[in-house]
């Protein structure tokens, strides 16, 4: 395993049709620590009433929760840090 950290961040899946700039982690679905494959659904935002899945986007260990849940968060920020395989 590298040293390298991928982001885990929400623009990808920010989604289109909305103007809010704020949105709140609901649910986390993978503790630190565990591994995971780039992929995998890692836990569930909600922006504006529409509830998105935070995708992997590299396999590895998830090594840093940055928002919990029930955390807020703008566009554009970290949720979680990945450290790659």
């Amino acid at each position: 395993m590298s040293d390298e950290r991928v982001a885990v961040a929400v623009d990808d899946v920010w989604p289109e049709d909305t103007d809010e700039d704020e949105g709140v982690v609901v649910n986390w679905f993978v503790c630190e620590g565990a591994s995971v494959e780039k992929g995998d659904t890692l836990c569930e935002i909600q922006v504006e009433k529409v509830s998105v899945d935070v995708l992997a986007p590299a396999s590895g260990e998830l090594v840093e929760v940055v928002r919990g849940e029930d955390s807020e968060f703008g566009r554009g920020d970290t949720l979680a840090w990945i450290r790659s395989e």
